[in-house]
């Protein structure tokens, strides 16, 4: 875990068009919430990516994703190492994305868990 337990958590947008791409770019995210490993065992903690509801708040992001790591080590990990993110970034270049993603993480404990 992070410091004092807490997490990593990130939220990465994309501008992407076509509806179409954005639905392949939300498969590949579920392709590697599957198949992501670190040392042999599954180190993302948490993946979810979906397109954004339309919402003149959302600037133009259409597509979103959100992953919890257990520690800053495992998100450099993702971004610099992880093979399959990787093969994401290499097949997702060819989607029609408008810039580059616009990516924010923080540390932290969550304040609410409701199942």
């Amino acid at each position: 875990m992070g410091s004092r337990g807490q997490q990593i958590f990130r939220t990465t947008m994309f501008k992407v068009p076509d509806p179409a791409n954005q639905k392949k770019l939300v498969e590949m995210y579920n392709k590697l919430a599957e198949e992501q490993k670190k040392d042999g065992k599954p180190y993302i903690l948490y993946a979810c990516a979906g397109t954004a509801n339309p919402d003149q708040r959302s600037k133009g992001y259409t597509v979103v994703a959100n992953m919890k790591f257990a520690n800053l080590d495992d998100m450099n990990y993702y971004d610099n190492e992880c093979p399959t993110h990787a093969a994401l970034k290499k097949a997702g270049a060819g989607l029609g994305v408008e810039e580059p993603p616009l990516v924010v993480y923080f540390e932290g404990t969550p304040a609410l868990m409701v199942n």
